[in-house]
């Protein structure tokens, strides 16, 4: 099948890379030429594990092609997927200038039948404005609008689009149906389901995923916050919550909060949604209130214990990205973390295996910059973890005790167990767990 995906983004690349991988001819359009002429190198602009590999292998068998001509692209496409960016206004609504914009230019363009999809993640009632736009000036039979939201987890992506859990299509069009049915074929061979929908309600499945897992780790964030007032123990907690099926395992995991591009705009968006309908959203209301605080809380913790001394402290930060595996970090807890150290006259030395790049053209030299985990921790006062990569979990102690003033970590995601912090005699503050002092003998599950 001919396909043309309009942007290059993270969800365009990765969407547009997988469909050339099952046999598609792919050509992906971008209005920014040296993005264009980089991805013809097979030089990707995001790291995602396994995407580049496939990239290549997709350019050299001539199955994905780059362009910034959107009319040749969409000439020979029959499905036209829009992949472009919906960021937040200053009120939290996605901003759909860029999606009309192409939507416009689109019905300009067409001559034969083309399915259009928004691949975008947008608010209730856009393919209905986007339909809009075209029949400005195509008549209905050229074309059919399907909303068909993106379910991808930035590290994982790729297994996640070839190997997807459920595929979701919004339309009412017999021959939009047919004709998605053929393109995710090959991967629900397995007998995943793709679910057919009217557009709206796919549109809204997207910002409810999202909002619903959103609000699963802030209420975890609470409970941990109460753990470590009541001296409970909250991997214990998500331990047992977590064996009943009804809730589940995943996003129980407490930490600094959520961050992403996905999480905190789309939250925001189904908010004004509810909001632009005269509905009070109460529990999203609480989403929201509960991550703003929640990123606070390791910067509390420094506080009481350097006695509201911040000032000229050196402090080392592992963990850059708002999740391991990507070098994302839009929204990222150490962004607010990061700031606030920097407001009150802290030195900063960080280090991050992916995300060093993007932080730099953030911060500039207002940070200190390692080229390792470990020359970040020079004489530092403590060292702070906020995002859980796996080469963090099981380092040189005995480095880092070295390597700091004092042996003092403060983990916003509970990377090491309790137990082995007693063990090595560090003073340890994580999220939802007791103090370790270097002294007392509690259990605790670990990791």
């Amino acid at each position: 099948m001919k396909i043309a995906v309009i942007g290059t983004g993270y969800v365009g690349l990765v969407t547009g890379t997988c469909f050339a991988e099952t046999g598609n001819q792919v050509v992906c359009v971008d209005v920014d030429r040296e993005k264009i002429a980089a991805l013809q190198r097979g030089e990707t602009p995001i790291y995602e594990p396994g995407l580049e590999v496939l990239l290549a292998r997709n350019i050299r068998e001539q199955r994905i092609s780059f362009t910034d001509d959107l009319a040749a692209a969409v000439k020979e496409a029959l499905v036209v997927f829009l992949a472009l960016p919906t960021p937040s206004d200053e009120d939290g609504a996605a901003d759909l200038k860029y999606v009309l914009n192409v939507a416009e230019q689109l019905a300009d363009l067409i001559t034969s039948y083309k399915v259009i999809v928004n691949k975008s993640t947008v608010p209730v009632g856009t393919a209905e404005k986007v339909t809009g736009a075209l029949s400005e000036k195509l008549p209905p039979e050229l074309f059919d609008v399907v909303s068909n939201p993106e379910f991808l987890r930035e590290g994982v992506a790729v297994d996640d689009f070839l190997k997807p859990e459920r595929v979701v299509v919004g339309t009412q069009s017999d021959r939009a149906i047919r004709i998605m049915t053929d393109l995710y074929s090959p991967f629900v061979r397995q007998g995943n389901p793709v679910y057919f929908m009217d557009a709206r309600s796919a549109e809204m499945t997207k910002y409810a995923a999202n909002s619903f897992l959103a609000m699963k780790i802030s209420f975890m964030n609470e409970i941990a916050n109460l753990c470590e007032l009541t001296g409970a123990n909250v991997d214990w907690v998500r331990i047992g919550i977590g064996s009943d099926q009804r809730i589940g395992k995943r996003f129980l995991f407490p930490g600094i909060g959520y961050g992403g591009s996905c999480f905190p705009k789309d939250v925001l968006a189904l908010n004004l949604t509810a909001r632009d309908h005269a509905y009070n959203f109460k529990l999203l209301d609480s989403v929201l209130e509960v991550n703003r605080l929640q990123k606070k809380k390791i910067i509390d913790k420094l506080t009481r214990y350097f006695n509201g001394n911040l000032a000229g402290q050196r402090f080392a930060v592992w963990g850059l990205a708002f999740k391991p595996e990507t070098d994302d970090i839009r929204d990222a807890p150490s962004i607010d973390i990061l700031e606030a150290l920097l407001e009150v006259g802290a030195i900063v030395k960080v280090y991050d295996p992916v995300a060093m790049e993007n932080i730099r053209k953030k911060f500039g030299d207002r940070l200190n910059y390692a080229t390792s985990q470990y020359e970040a921790l020079n004489d530092a006062a403590a060292l702070l973890i906020l995002t859980e990569w796996s080469e963090f979990r099981n380092p040189d102690f005995e480095k880092i005790r070295g390597s700091l003033k004092a042996p003092v970590i403060f983990d916003g995601r509970n990377v090491y167990s309790l137990e082995k912090m007693r063990e090595l005699g560090f003073h340890y503050e994580s999220i939802g767990r007791s103090t370790v002092k270097g002294s007392g003998h509690r259990s605790d599950p670990g990791y």
